[in-house]
């Protein structure tokens, strides 16, 4: 998706757990909700 509006070089990074300690943590839990870093970059 972000190669579809122009970004190059797009590298996915680890699985990282983004909701530890928040309120919906038990929910992001059961169905294995993960926030995984972007890097890209935009060709001048």
């Amino acid at each position: 998706m972000m190669e579809d509006v122009g970004f190059a070089d797009v590298t996915v990074g680890p699985a990282v757990d983004t909701f530890a300690g928040a309120s919906g943590e038990e929910k992001a839990r059961a169905f294995a909700v993960f926030g995984h870093p972007f890097l890209a970059r935009k060709p001048a």
